[in-house]
């Protein structure tokens, strides 16, 4: 195993390499999950994607959030190698890809959105980034917008001092991207590549979050467990965007309230400065919905994540440190400007609740568990 480069603002001594040799053996299998709802018209493409792959070595895992579009009789009928998981109801994004880790068999677990389409060499330059040391326990890929393949949507995720979260270099030019591997906080849970053995170290996805910022959570976990993530420019998705990212829903700014509370409450390192810091920024957010006529359900969501702010603390309490809070600082974006941290989002036409993330199958999904929430 190879030693895990030092970060320039790290020093070394402060670097934990994690091993993956949890009585997991590297033989390159991959099982990779789609979580769908309602989204049969993305199947075809998205499936026939991933069977012209270069890697051969997989297996997809298709979850099915309680769908009423057929998209089960569509996938039995024309894919019928793909292993269906079934459940009733939407139980949302993070929960949906449990039930898919349930029955993987790979020794890496690849997301893939139902409306995301790799590219042939897609998990290849994955894989092969992540197997070039074991350290390396999460990959992000490159999304590229669907409707304009030369503007990016994704390359990894950031997060600053300020504890948000954010796509890197989401609405740039592809000509953006860095030419070779580098390391970033974590990738977008909508096309990104995990160690299993990571995953067993720590955990997958918190479900008390259902969607939005889940894979933030994920990155946050694994990075002060001391696990890496790489940005792969090479493994390229084509990505649908979901309109309803532009729609401000009240159910979707209360989501997005309520789990940026419980993110921060479960992983953000303490520091009496940076919550001052954290706040400020928060409440210039929630300021920001309510001039837009959204604040009902940022606020809303804010007060809503108190009821289960024991329960983050719990859980905060239970994560695998193995840097120093001065390494994990080390690691976050310098704070900006708040007219820049909402140019940050200005690609997906939302900035009010300082990160729009999640999965858009799911933003879709939401529609209808708003309609059973009133």
């Amino acid at each position: 195993m190879s030693q895990a480069p030092s970060d320039a603002q790290v020093p070394p001594t402060e670097q934990f390499v994690p091993t993956a040799s949890s009585g997991t053996v590297d033989d390159g299998t991959v099982s990779v999950i789609v979580v769908n709802w309602n989204g049969q018209r993305f199947l075809d493409r998205c499936l026939s994607a991933l069977l012209a792959q270069t890697h051969r070595d997989f297996e997809i895992i298709l979850v099915d959030n309680g769908s009423s579009d057929d998209s089960v009789p569509f996938v039995k009928e024309r894919f019928p190698s793909v292993r269906l998981v079934e459940s009733p109801v939407n139980v949302g994004f993070a929960a949906g890809n449990n039930l898919g880790l349930g029955v993987a068999k790979g020794t890496f677990i690849a997301l893939l959105n139902n409306d995301a389409f790799p590219t042939p060499s897609w998990l290849e330059s994955l894989l092969w980034a992540m197997q070039s040391d074991d350290a390396i326990g999460m990959c992000a890929s490159t999304m590229v917008l669907a409707s304009d393949p030369g503007r990016i949507d994704s390359a990894g995720i950031a997060v600053d001092v300020a504890g948000i979260a954010w796509d890197r270099l989401g609405g740039r030019p592809v000509t953006d991207t860095e030419d070779t591997v580098v390391e970033v906080f974590g990738p977008c849970a909508g096309a990104a590549l995990y160690r299993r053995a990571m995953v067993e170290d720590i955990g997958f996805f918190d479900e008390d979050f259902f969607a939005y910022m889940g894979d933030v959570d994920l990155a946050w976990r694994a990075q002060w467990a001391g696990w890496r993530c790489v940005y792969v420019p090479e493994a390229v998705v084509h990505h649908v965007h979901s309109a309803t990212g532009k729609e401000g829903s009240h159910f979707k700014n209360r989501l997005l309230g309520r789990n940026k509370v419980w993110l921060l409450c479960k992983d953000y390192p303490a520091s009496l400065w940076r919550l001052l810091l954290v706040w400020a920024y928060d409440l210039m957010a929630v300021g920001y919905a309510i001039a837009s006529g959204r604040g009902r359900g940022a606020v809303q969501g804010r007060i809503e994540a108190l009821g289960k702010v024991r329960r983050m603390l719990a859980k905060r309490r239970r994560i695998v440190r193995r840097v120093s809070t001065r390494a994990m600082v080390a690691k976050l974006h310098p704070v900006e400007q708040p007219l820049a941290v909402r140019r940050r989002y200005a690609h997906l036409g939302t900035a009010e609740n300082g990160a729009d993330r999640s999965p858009s199958p799911i933003n879709r999904g939401v529609r209808e568990v708003e309609k059973q929430d009133g």
